[in-house]
């Protein structure tokens, strides 16, 4: 039922991606689309075996820029930049990003498939949705935004976090993950501790460079505002946001919900950004019953459990 060998494709552009399947052969396409400088295996195996215990064919790809992924080869852009939201003129940006995601649903020979998609992840897949509404079947936008500055935004705190200089060694990168975790993440719901250290040492040997985390930044920004974007899209979709997010204000998940047309928006009390043990039985259960509603064969299963 599960593979975690990592496959790779070639995109027409040459680009390279690497990507996993999980759960049955003849299982319901949903495609897990992770978040800024975060690669396949960000996506909790207790979530992606619920998700394979309810009747899903589970796709995770890395992004480019992260993981077992291609580098883009442009440079990346500086921190004055970052700051200043002006991406260099030669930025990649989330639609390209999307059109990945359609290559390897091209490459699987998947028509249609259910997106779920956490932060910069959640951007990729409303992109998708809005520009290629005919291979999307529902839409789950996990504490995401919509690109405008006037919402959405990290807190000061988060920012000065993220501009620190990038870690040199894999013990390191260990403690970076664990300090910022504790920024962005929740009391109400505590992460699994001994998962993400093992998580945050395993990631450093797959892949993980602030210059491809730069670019993904300047992807964002070049971007810009989605909102009217977001207005074509025609996908039943479902928001989540939580109600304590340092990284994506929920201001956020608020414009994105009343953006899409049609959107459900479910905001968590307490939760912030981060997929905590707490919170992957909800956020599983909003997915599936999204896709149950719509004509998919599934059904519920719990996270931990068998199916």
């Amino acid at each position: 039922m599960n593979d975690t060998e990592d496959r790779f494709l070639t995109t027409p552009a040459g680009l390279r991606l690497c990507y996993r399947l999980d759960g049955p052969e003849d299982g319901v396409p949903l495609l897990l689309i992770a978040g800024l400088g975060l690669d396949l295996t960000s996506w909790p195996r207790p979530m992606v075996d619920a998700f394979t215990g309810s009747g899903f064919r589970v796709v995770r790809p890395d992004n480019r820029d992260i993981g077992r992924s291609d580098r883009v080869r442009t440079p990346p852009p500086g921190l004055l930049r970052q700051a200043l939201a002006r991406p260099r003129p030669d930025a990649y940006d989330l639609a390209d990003m999307a059109e990945d995601t359609c290559h390897l649903l091209d490459h699987l020979g998947i028509e249609r498939a259910h997106l779920v998609g956490m932060s910069m992840g959640g951007m990729i897949a409303q992109t998708l949705a809005a520009r290629y509404p005919h291979r999307v079947t529902t839409l789950t936008s996990v504490f995401s935004t919509t690109g405008s500055r006037k919402v959405g935004q990290p807190a000061l705190s988060t920012l000065v976090r993220m501009a620190r200089r990038p870690a040199r060694t894999p013990e390191e990168s260990v403690t970076r993950h664990l300090v910022l975790l504790a920024h962005i993440g929740s009391r109400a719901f505590p992460p699994d501790e001994a998962r993400e250290r093992a998580w945050a040492g395993a990631v450093w040997e797959r892949g993980r460079d602030a210059e491809g985390v730069a670019r993904q930044i300047g992807a964002i920004q070049a971007s810009g505002d989605r909102t009217a974007e977001l207005r074509r899209i025609t996908a039943p979709t479902v928001v989540v946001h939580g109600t304590r997010d340092p990284m994506v204000h929920p201001s956020g998940g608020r414009a994105t919900a009343a953006a899409v047309p049609g959107a459900r928006h479910v905001e968590i009390t307490g939760m912030g950004h981060h997929l905590a043990p707490g919170v992957l039985d909800r956020l599983v259960g909003l997915t599936t019953d999204l896709a149950r509603d719509h004509g998919a064969a599934v059904t519920r299963t719990r996270t931990g459990e068998a199916a």
